[in-house]
């Protein structure tokens, strides 16, 4: 979109270019949240097979975290759609990435299952620190006074999992 100023120069916007960067990024937390939801249900589907009875105790607190994140692709996919944008539909190559680390982590036993899910999401966290610039104002508060706080409390819960469980 184009307009020319009082001194008749011709003026680029640039509010579409930062609109699709502002699609672009907040699609990349979709993808990330689509993907903490997959692995959780792998994490899920592994407790429950489980004989320990720890796995069985940690599955309320696992489920919650998967239904949580669930809820917060369904934000990002709500604000994509205000701004005129088209939501991923699936985790892309961050969910391949987490499918093999949680898959490799289950061999291992509940410990180095529960590290590769706080490990998922501290870097979950990171992508939402380092990616807020990158998003309008309105999609910004979103990550900061939702997305970012549930990604520090499914990290502290994943510590005193972890603690519970023993060291991976």
């Amino acid at each position: 979109m184009s307009s020319i100023s009082g001194s008749g120069d011709l003026i680029e916007s640039s509010a579409p270019s930062n609109s699709n960067n502002a699609i672009d990024q907040l699609n990349s937390f979709l993808r990330g949240e689509i993907s903490a939801a997959e692995t959780y249900r792998m994490a899920i589907d592994k407790a429950a097979d489980s004989e320990q009875p720890a796995a069985s105790t940690n599955l309320g607190l696992l489920r919650e975290i998967q239904e949580e994140h669930g809820r917060a692709a369904q934000a990002l996919r709500d604000r994509i759609r205000e701004l005129g944008g088209q939501a991923s539909d699936s985790s892309g190559g961050w969910g391949i990435w987490a499918k093999f680390t949680q898959g490799t982590a289950n061999l291992f036993g509940d410990a180095s299952s529960l590290k590769a899910l706080k490990e998922g999401e501290e870097h979950g966290l990171k992508d939402y620190q380092d990616g807020n610039d990158a998003i309008d104002s309105i999609s910004a508060e979103l990550v900061q006074s939702q997305l970012i706080p549930a990604q520090q409390r499914h990290i502290n819960l994943l510590d005193q999992l972890i603690g519970k469980t023993g060291h991976a």
